[in-house]
């Protein structure tokens, strides 16, 4: 071992530091051997670090850094698979929404009173067929509604059905064919109703023109009225002589109003 000023400065080599590590240090001072313990062999103080190496390999590393291996996380709550909800049987479709503004006894009424308005003929359905009913009751049941239409639809109802009662002690849907008509025909021409009609004349008036409203603006009542909308006519020859002879014009005629400054 080196030495300096003749002294021992108790380090070892450095040979003997890569094999042992480091040496006792402090100037030489040998560590005071314990009583319980029995001193180690020449062969004891030389493990090698292979040897550490090889003792620390055979040693999990979880154990080897004082880690205690973790359980698996459990979740809070077990998983349930969620139950979907029992099928139910499906409700048959009558083909006719439940009124919002008619009560069921209006509401056969107003059926039954638009069919008179515009029957089914060979040209194109009933009002019914179109829907008319239901088009009344969707206005009249809007939350912005006009509250006199909606007290003369409901006042009107109940005259027809006093009417009835006063002539055929029933009400309009329970009376005949002849003497609906028969009402009807008191209240459908206001030239020719008698003064005490009046309410009855002016319900039946609203409730035409309601059904007509209802019926034309359906695809029903576009195909009744044969209504093409904007079809382009690449060859357009101008009007029609049965419309001209109709209108009584031709296009000579046109010609002479025409004012000489705009040839």
């Amino acid at each position: 071992m080196r030495t300096g000023d003749g002294m021992d400065d108790g380090r070892g080599t450095t040979d003997d530091r890569g094999d042992e590590g480091r040496g006792t240090g402090n100037a030489g001072r040998q560590k005071k051997a314990d009583p319980s313990v029995a001193p180690l062999s020449q062969d004891d103080n030389s493990i090698t670090r292979r040897r550490a190496l090889q003792v620390l390999g055979a040693v999990p590393a979880s154990l080897a850094f004082g880690v205690l291996p973790q359980q698996p996380q459990q979740p809070l709550t077990p998983h349930v698979t969620p139950t979907p909800p029992p099928a139910t049987a499906a409700q048959p479709r009558t083909g006719v929404a439940a009124p919002q503004f008619f009560n069921a006894h209006e509401w056969k009424t107003v059926r039954m009173l638009a069919d008179y308005v515009i029957p089914r003929d060979e040209r194109s359905g009933s009002a019914t067929d179109a829907k008319v009913p239901e088009y009344m009751d969707f206005l009249l049941s809007d939350k912005e509604a006009n509250p006199n239409t909606q007290v003369a639809m409901r006042g009107g109802l109940a005259w027809l059905d006093t009417e009835c009662r006063r002539r055929f002690a029933k009400d309009f849907i329970d009376a005949s064919d002849t003497q609906r008509r028969e009402v009807l025909d008191d209240i459908a021409w206001p030239r020719k109703a008698k003064p005490e009609m009046s309410h009855g004349v002016a319900f039946f008036n609203r409730f035409r023109d309601m059904t007509g409203a209802g019926f034309f603006s359906s695809a029903m009542g576009w195909k009744d009225l044969q209504y093409m909308g904007n079809v382009f006519n690449p060859n357009w020859n101008g009007c029609p002589p049965d419309a001209l002879r109709k209108l009584d014009v031709s296009y000579d005629l046109m010609q002479t109003r025409v004012s000489p400054q705009s040839k």
